[in-house]
């Protein structure tokens, strides 16, 4: 069978972007345009014939445009088998005129809701018709084109050339699916709305989210896993996918992984003192602050200079040219800053596979929102870890008060080992991290690991003893034993952090004492998995 040709087009559009010479092309080929509201305006301002909707429905558009194409007329004529005799002579008898090619994106319902619009605004803005559109044209594909992305209009108008005035199946065949998609995609967006924003569930009974493919990254965790980047359909924070990517190769699953963990922790002290941040395999091995992000760099990676190869850099201020040769001098697979001047750019040129990516904002460490995890058979979903304590909500729990100092190392080691995987042993001083131990099986493992990592860091750079020597040390959860504790005594910490809550409690504040600790309690802990 030969492939329909075009003859009559409906164009129905929000985003008028295309719109005019998309109505030219198909005029040339002698299209007859019908069109709706502002959609007919701006083709008529062109100077383009068009027929109104109106007029093939013999119904004027009412109730504020909400009716319109809602019609037989117009869904008869998207939805016939031209080849079934039925549908022809059901055409025939009610004077229905096919339509071969709908032309409709919709309302602007996310945008709208993005800038913050009332309640009324944002239920106008819900598009009826031209889903009902969309879904007709798609369903009967076989007979009607449907185009809903700008985009598409240029391929639309070769595909015309070439068939001369008919479109392929397969061209068909691929908009109708990008159609489905987009009608798929634009209930979920309202459905969230209306379950998160407007009826206040956390955990609404059904929810659908919304995914637009970014692309492809160049592997997965492993070089034989094929992985991709997809983005919110709705509002959603900037964070990489939004960056600047000044230069590089491509990034793989495992550099957005890592850069993340790197740009979240670097977020934890946007507004403040020049910090850096070090990753690697999505877990922190050096993190300064200091009064120039050059001694923060140079202080973060004393950490632990082993890990920090092929590491992950963040810092929370614009990159400068001296600290940007200083990390130029070990192997950095990406660099995350919120800018980067033109000394910072040309240094890490001559380094062509290092990533640069800047951000322009750091993202809220506070904000709201939802993680989730896949399991075998369904989805975790939690909230997201934004909660923070200061000074104020601590509870000293031993004989000794922590001194200024402490008291101020300990937080700063606390900050560090929310973003560190559990379970998270974190020494700091003087506002640089001393030693990090991670991911071990138990707390006494992960004291031992971050407080040899010190020493390890002392012998290299040739310092008289380890900078756990006087330290503060975190602990993302309670001790449930006091040999964790008593491990960091021994790296020379003397002041401790942690969540409290065990049953054993009292016995490790009594070994604090003993050890002649201060010790502060928070009552919230911060398990990373």
């Amino acid at each position: 069978m030969a492939e329909p040709k075009i003859t009559r087009a409906l164009l129905s559009v929000s985003d008028k972007s295309g719109l005019v010479e998309l109505g030219r092309a198909l005029a040339e080929r002698g299209v007859e345009l019908v069109s709706t509201g502002g959609t007919a305006k701006t083709l008529r301002d062109a100077g383009l014939d068009v027929r109104d909707v109106s007029d093939l429905t013999g119904f004027p558009e009412m109730m504020d445009g909400r009716v319109k194409t809602l019609h037989p007329m117009v869904h008869g004529g998207l939805l016939a088998v031209r080849d079934d005799p039925a549908h022809a002579a059901a055409m025939e008898e009610h004077a229905i005129w096919p339509i071969d090619l709908v032309v409709v994106n919709l309302y602007p319902f996310a945008q709208t809701v993005a800038k913050g619009a009332d309640r009324p605004e944002i239920i106008e803005n819900i598009d009826i018709g031209g889903p009902s559109m969309v879904r007709s044209a798609a369903k009967n594909h076989q007979f009607v084109t449907i185009v809903t992305d700008p985009a598409d209009y240029d391929t639309l108008v070769a595909e015309l050339g070439e068939g001369d005035g008919a479109t392929s199946l397969s061209f068909r065949r691929e908009m109708a699916a990008k159609a489905f998609s987009a009608t798929a995609s634009y209930d979920s967006m309202i459905s969230q709305w209306f379950a998160f924003a407007d009826q206040g569930e956390k955990f609404p009974r059904q929810v659908s989210m919304t995914r637009v493919l970014s692309g492809s990254l160049r592997y997965g965790e492993n070089p034989h896993q094929e992985a991709a980047l997809y983005l919110p359909g709705g509002p959603h924070v900037r964070g990489l996918p939004q960056a600047e990517k000044v230069q590089g190769k491509a990034l793989s699953y495992n550099n957005y992984n890592d850069a993340n963990a790197a740009l979240e922790l670097a977020a934890e002290f946007r507004g403040q003192d020049p910090a850096v941040v070090i990753v690697k395999h999505a877990n922190p091995c050096g993190v300064a602050q200091r009064g120039t992000l050059l001694d923060a760099w140079q202080d973060a990676l004393a950490c632990d200079s082993v890990s920090a190869f092929g590491g992950i850099v963040a810092t929370n201020v614009p990159l400068d040219g001296p600290t940007a040769e200083a990390i130029c001098e070990i192997f950095t697979e990406v660099v995350v800053a919120p800018a980067a001047d033109e000394a910072a750019r040309a240094a890490f040129a001559k380094k062509k596979n290092l990533r640069l990516l800047v951000t322009g904002d750091l993202p809220d460490p506070r904000r709201p929102g939802q993680t989730l995890a896949i399991i075998a058979g369904g989805i975790l979903v939690q909230d997201r870890d934004n909660a923070a304590i200061d000074a104020a909500a601590l509870k000293t729990v031993t004989k000794r008060e922590p001194s200024e100092r402490e008291l101020k190392d300990c937080l700063f080691a606390w900050t560090v080992a929310r973003h560190v995987k559990s379970n998270a042993i974190v020494y700091a001083k003087d506002g640089a991290t001393a030693g990090i131990g991670a991911g071990q099986m138990n707390r006494r493992d992960s004291s031992r690991i971050a407080a040899m990592k010190a020493a390890e860091a002392a012998e290299k750079y040739g310092w008289d003893r380890p900078r756990t020597v006087g330290s503060a040390v975190a602990s993302d959860a309670f001790f449930p034993f006091a040999d964790g504790l008593l491990a960091a005594a021994e790296a020379g910490a003397t002041a401790v952090i942690q969540p409290g809550g065990s049953i054993r409690d009292d016995k490790v504040i009594a070994a604090a004492d003993e050890a002649g600790l201060a010790m502060v309690f928070t009552g919230m802990r911060h398990f990373r998995h």
